[in-house]
């Protein structure tokens, strides 16, 4: 016996026939996306949201390509891996360097 709190959501791609609530959160309002949308779609603590053509796109977040960096640096100045590649005091507005 299904609860009224569980759900079988069978969506096809492209298919919009589910209706949601719009819940007060505050002074803003917000949405409850049932847990097998969540899964389907992959959607975890961040999201992006799109406005296009009056539709509101809601798409997992992308991973950040810097995520990770602190450690890395951290590391790195630890085993003294951290020096510079060109020297601060290079004049590049010189008429002898080439990019």
């Amino acid at each position: 016996m299904i609860g009224p709190c569980d759900y079988i959501i069978i969506t096809p791609e492209g298919s919009s026939d589910m209706k949601l609530r719009l819940v007060a959160i505050g002074n803003s309002r917000g949405l409850r996306l049932p847990k097998a949308i969540l899964e389907q779609c992959r959607l975890e603590n961040e999201v992006e949201l799109e406005i296009e053509a009056g539709r509101l796109i809601i798409k997992p977040a992308r991973r950040s390509t810097r995520k990770g960096w602190d450690e890395a640096f951290k590391k790195m100045g630890s085993a003294g891996e951290d020096r510079l590649l060109i020297d601060d005091r290079l004049d590049l507005d010189s008429a002898d360097w080439e990019w």
